[in-house]
């Protein structure tokens, strides 16, 4: 739950701990537009899972590459953002192809790492959608590496997460990684 107050105080408080005025015309609604920004990234987290089960005889491949998005790494609160690629195959089901989407939204917007966000995608979908199998590829820019630290920008860091027979069947992991690559 989005607590309002708290945001707008610490972000009020984290413009004065870096020597900034808070109540400059540039800055003076800063901590009130996060506060929005974040009750918005809330609201954007919680969707319907809607199944198919008319397509239940369905037992090939259903990808959806480049799905866009932006998260917070955790430790440093700058963005990372890239494309996810998903891949499932139907056991019965299917869901609308936009609620893969929303799935990774679901998951992206708050603070997080990489590693966990393929995860977690995977999982949510092993457990909704019960397939035969899930695979999930995260390439991502991370500015926490882009513009601090290594300040080297242009560097993808790459993630996957294979569930069932992506896992099991390399057949079936190579169609996939062969879907996606270039992608």
């Amino acid at each position: 739950m989005i607590d309002r107050d708290k945001i707008k105080e610490a972000i009020r408080l984290f413009l004065e701990g870096i020597g900034e005025d808070p109540d400059r015309e540039g800055l003076k609604e800063t901590p009130e537009r996060i506060a929005r920004m974040w009750e918005e990234f809330e609201s954007m987290r919680s969707f319907d899972m809607k199944l198919f089960e008319e397509f239940g005889d369905y037992n090939e491949m259903v990808l959806v590459k480049d799905i866009q998005f932006y998260s917070l790494c955790e430790h440093h609160l700058l963005p990372f953002y890239g494309k996810v690629h998903i891949a499932y195959i139907p056991d019965g089901v299917i869901c609308g192809l936009s609620k893969l989407v929303r799935t990774v939204r679901a998951f992206a917007l708050r603070p997080q790492v990489q590693e966990r966000l393929t995860d977690e995608i995977a999982d949510f979908l092993e457990r909704e959608l019960k397939p035969k199998g899930v695979g999930v590829i995260v390439e991502a820019e991370h500015l926490c590496m882009s513009m601090r630290g290594a300040m080297s920008p242009g560097h993808v860091t790459t993630t996957s997460a294979l569930r069932g027979v992506f896992l099991s069947d390399m057949k079936t992991r190579e169609e996939f990684l062969k879907l996606t690559k270039g992608a």
